[in-house]
């Protein structure tokens, strides 16, 4: 059963309920205050005919289709003091205490023009003492006739002992409660189906933030995770609810992408695990053919002759040299990558650059180089690492730029950091050799020709290094417009000397 159907049938017994317990109430008040007023026109009458009968005068009896009223000197009255009427409401009987009928049969109630009289068949002893003093009862009886009415009675002891019975029949009495019975089936049910129906409209506008929450639900459920579950900001219990699942889903999305980003690092890693061995079994494999090659030639009698012994011996060595170059760099960016701590201490940014500078001129002089720096900085880092930095973007420009090309080296730094550039007039190059300059292994030649440059890793080295000291290293670049590094590292202090000149 659903929720709409629990909550429709709860307000349809509610109502039920309620309304019968009022219909009960109401019936119950008429049904007193009608009983009430005839036993009080029961008592207003009693008090003439206790006294005629204590007087010993016979009570007349008038009503019927030929019996003419009864003259008295009450200027043709009734005992009870009121006018005269063709027939008479009230049935009027003597009983003695054992209930046996005295005088005749009494009088009786005419109802549309039928007499009829109360049936009493045994003795009256449910006697209270009225206001008056006087001793009465007051009970329901049927009519000694068929069909009949039922007779409120009003029973009262007079001076002889015998007992005063007045009856009042009670048709208007039940015909108006009956009347009323039948209102109160008639509105209950009409309330009973209009709060059914308003029940249902209510339940509809209540119930509409839980379908929301189940469309939401749904889009969830297909994979939307950035779906939201609306009315979060209701001051409802529904509110309440859909803030509480909104936190739910923005932890279980973040956990998700994290989770998915995880995965994306792993292949990315895997990726590049699978890349870096081929590289290095690719680089590795020249110098060992070579030096294989090498030994076969002198396994040959190359040995025998001395200029091809020195021949074989230089090569050798040359190809050894590459291999433990090659090993060098592969070991230096695989510790960078475990995040072995390095020597920290307070570094001179400037004389590290022009010993470096000094050092190319020396090396490379058909490449010259010019440097310059504004002020005197300081970093917090490995002195050997860094220059290795500056070592290599120099070493760079002399293997990829022709002889001629110059290059120029800055150092500047503020409160914020140093930045160190090397830029050069050289040819430059594209937008995709940029994006991937700092990549292991990756060479702008796309035949991987060793005539000029080394393995690829001088700018991963770079690159790894400045960010183990938690810096940056971008490139600029452009065809025919060389092409400009720039170092960003941070700094621990500025010095107060005044700047080299």
């Amino acid at each position: 059963m659903s929720l709409r159907t629990r909550l429709l049938l709860a307000i349809g017994v509610i109502a039920l309920a309620a309304l019968a317990i009022a219909d009960v109430v109401t019936y119950s008040a008429l049904q007193s205050f009608l009983y009430q007023r005839v036993d009080q026109q029961l008592t207003g009458v009693h008090g003439a005919y206790e006294r005629a009968i204590n007087q010993g005068v016979t009570i007349p009896c008038f009503g019927g289709p030929n019996q003419v009223l009864p003259r008295g000197p009450g200027d043709g009255h009734r005992p009870d003091g009121g006018p005269s009427n063709a027939f008479q409401s009230q049935a009027v009987q003597i009983r003695t205490a054992s209930g046996a009928l005295v005088g005749g049969t009494g009088c009786p109630a005419y109802v549309n023009g039928v007499p009829f009289t109360p049936l009493i068949t045994g003795p009256i002893t449910r006697f209270a003492t009225t206001a008056d003093g006087s001793q009465a009862a007051f009970f329901d009886a049927e009519s000694s006739q068929h069909d009949g009415p039922t007779f409120r009675v009003r029973a009262s002891t007079v001076a002889n002992g015998d007992i005063l019975i007045i009856a009042q029949p009670l048709g208007d009495t039940e015909s108006t409660l009956h009347h009323l019975l039948f209102v109160e089936w008639v509105v209950t049910a009409g309330a009973v189906i209009v709060a059914l129906l308003g029940g249902l409209w209510l339940v509809r506008i209540g119930l509409r933030p839980l379908r929301d929450m189940e469309v939401a639900a749904e889009s969830i459920a297909a994979g939307n995770l950035t779906e939201r579950v609306p009315g979060e900001n209701d001051r409802t219990e529904v509110g309440r609810l859909a803030r509480t699942l909104n936190v739910m889903l923005s932890r279980i999305e973040s956990a998700f992408s994290a989770r998915v980003a995880s995965e994306q690092r792993l292949r990315e890693s895997d990726a590049r695990l699978r890349r870096f061995v081929g590289d290095a079994s690719h680089e590795l494999r020249t110098p060992i053919a070579a030096i294989s090659a090498y030994a076969e030639l002198f396994g040959r009698g190359a040995s025998d002759q001395k200029e091809d012994l020195e021949r074989l011996m230089l090569g050798i060595i040359s190809e050894t040299g590459r291999m433990e170059h090659l090993v060098a760099d592969l070991l230096l960016l695989a510790r960078l990558d475990e995040g072995r701590p390095m020597e920290m201490q307070s570094v001179d940014v400037v004389a590290l650059c022009a010993e470096a500078v000094q050092t190319a001129q020396t090396v490379g002089p058909a490449w010259p180089v010019t440097f310059t720096a504004t002020r005197p900085v300081e970093v917090t880092g490995d002195a050997t690492s860094l220059r290795q930095v500056i070592d290599n973007l120099l070493g760079n420009v002399r293997a990829h730029t022709p002889e001629g090309t110059s290059t120029r080296v800055s150092v500047d730094g503020d409160v914020t950091g140093v930045v160190i550039e090397v830029s050069d007039d050289g040819p430059g190059m594209t937008d995709d050799e940029v994006a991937k300059v700092f990549e292991r292994f990756y060479r702008s030649d796309p035949s991987r020709s060793r005539l000029k440059g080394g393995a690829g890793l001088g700018l991963s080295i770079v690159s790894a290094i400045v960010a183990a000291h938690g810096g940056t290293v971008t490139a600029a670049s452009r065809p025919g417009e060389g092409t400009t590094f720039t170092v960003r590292l941070p700094v621990v202090a500025l010095p107060t000397t005044p700047p080299r000149p």
